[in-house]
């Protein structure tokens, strides 16, 4: 994660720097040549260093760059992106460097997209370098181009032109850059001439690149071309009288010195490469052109390193749970010998206090016995309040019902001897349950009572009785039982009367046996 190896390639060579927290360190150069790619083999396994497991992260600095923009049909998901590979294949099918950016929409028409594609048409140049990494399984991160790199040394800077062409001394050459509204649109590399250090050619390549804008469009007639040189401060003076501002040109310059503070380089570069090397070792982005099979090594990498963070991890978190209970151990160890200290001190006081009373006439056990079986009898015992309260309730919707007499039982209901004799009652002495202990008794209710006979009607007075004893079974936990009607309606008995005879208003005598569970 602290350290990257970042390689510059040009046309002609390879530089590699070390990034080494946050430091860009000095530049090594190969040339590209079979010895050059000895020694670029020997840097990477060199023992001391040991680069082989370090990122590398390859920047292109090439005259073989090609930017075209494109009007693309706006289309999104998985159709979309097979229309742009279609496209990148059209455009440059000879290279597997190819890539593509969105710049925004038209805003007339079909609204299609504006993309540029861009792409290295030789890839005969990096294809050493990239077997040497393939072959020594040197972890590769991704590979870059200045052109688009520079996007993020333009924001760094804060130059905001509309139309801007950024010059930078690079070391693959000049490079010119082209942005409309902070989006790069057209980037070329020329050769420098340099006279005394100073490129003197600046202002005519400036001139050619204007020209091209011109005729291609992107840059409309009597807009103005902001040109921002980037330059060692000694170089400037000089360049200034090389550059005239124009009615379609106007030059900047920019201290490579305050470039340099303002991407974070300690020292000042003689050349652009420094700046663009410290903005990819500091924010590196996404690879601009697919790396494909080279950057397996990295993902294993990255897998490797996942794998390992998450183990440690989970034994991190696995040992602090460990101490986390031993601690709570530790401490429940010592609450549990509080507490058994402060039990002894209580009984102690205890016994001290107790020592100090007079005999007491019965056990505390046999007391707290005594006062559960008062409480227990007095919330269970068996009292006729409650059923003769249904019974009050059930006569109050039965009017033609007198109440002759009443029987109540704790317990099971007694056995009845006879017609007109009381239910006999019990001689044994009574059983614990009688009194509620454990659970409330049921209780028994017989009564005796009259209903009216308006015309002697007994139908209509079988059907009192009846409706009367139902109103009571709808109580929860009672059974009523009919025990005697006024008309004996068994098979055996015989009925007698006269048909002719006046019928006059009487009372029939019945018999009811409410059994209710509390």
């Amino acid at each position: 994660m602290f350290r990257k190896q970042l390689l510059y390639l040009t046309s002609d060579a390879l530089c590699a720097y070390d990034w080494n927290h946050g430091v860009l360190g000095p530049g090594q150069a190969f040339p590209a040549s079979a010895a050059g790619l000895d020694g670029f083999a020997a840097w990477l396994e060199d023992p001391q260093e040991r680069r082989l497991d370090v990122p590398a992260y390859l920047l292109t600095d090439l005259i073989e760059e090609d930017f075209q923009h494109q009007l693309v049909p706006h289309v999104r998901g998985k159709a979309g992106r097979a229309l742009l590979e279609r496209r990148k294949q059209q455009l440059h099918r000879d290279t597997p460097y190819r890539g593509s950016t969105l710049l925004g929409r038209e805003s007339t028409g079909r609204h299609d997209d504006q993309v540029l594609f861009f792409a290295l048409t030789n890839p005969t140049l990096l294809q050493p370098w990239t077997e040497a990494l393939e072959h020594l399984r040197v972890p590769v991160a991704g590979i870059y181009s200045t052109s688009l790199l520079s996007i993020a040394l333009v924001k760094k800077l804060s130059i905001a032109h509309e139309h801007l062409l950024l010059v930078t001394q690079q070391s693959g050459g000049l490079r010119q850059s082209y942005y409309e509204k902070g989006q790069l649109r057209f980037s070329r590399q020329t050769a420098t001439i340099a006279l005394d250090g100073v490129a003197v050619n600046i202002a005519l390549e400036t001139e050619k690149t204007r020209q091209f804008l011109t005729s291609t469009r992107m840059l409309a007639r009597g807009d103005v071309l902001n040109t921002v040189i980037l330059a060692p401060a000694v170089q400037i003076a000089k360049l200034e009288l090389l550059c005239d501002n124009g009615v379609e040109v106007a030059y900047h310059f920019i201290d490579l010195q305050l470039a340099g503070e303002r991407v974070g380089l300690r020292q000042t570069p003689a050349l652009a490469d420094e700046l663009l090397l410290t903005l990819l070792g500091k924010h590196p982005p996404s690879s601009h052109y697919p790396p494909g099979a080279l950057a397996r090594y990295y993902h294993f990498q990255r897998a490797r390193k996942t794998l390992y963070g998450a183990s440690a991890l989970i034994g991190a978190s696995a040992a602090l749970w460990c101490v986390i209970n031993l601690l709570g151990g530790i401490a429940d160890g010592a609450s549990t010998q509080r507490l058994a200290q402060e039990t002894a001190s209580y009984q102690e006081r205890y016994r001290s206090v107790m020592s100090t009373q007079p005999p007491a006439p019965a056990k505390t056990q046999n007391m707290k016995v005594a006062v559960t079986l008062g409480q227990m009898i007095a919330s269970q015992a068996p009292e006729p309040g409650r059923l003769l309260g249904m019974l009050s309730a059930a006569l109050d919707q039965a009017p033609q019902v007198a109440l002759g007499q009443l029987h109540w039982h704790a317990g099971q209901a007694p056995a009845r001897t006879g017609a007109g004799q009381p239910p006999q009652q019990q001689t044994a002495p009574p059983h614990s349950a009688l009194a509620g202990i454990p659970v409330a008794p049921p209780q028994a209710l017989r009564l005796e009572a009259d209903v009216a006979m308006p015309n002697n009607d007994y139908r209509a007075a079988l059907a009192a009785i009846t409706a009367f004893a139902q109103t009571l079974a709808r109580q929860p936990r009672m059974q009523v039982t009919i025990e005697e009607t006024p008309l004996d309606l068994r098979p055996s008995a015989a009925l007698s009367g006269k048909s002719a005879a006046p019928a006059q208003d009487s009372q029939a005598r019945f018999t009811l046996l409410l059994e209710w569970q509390p």
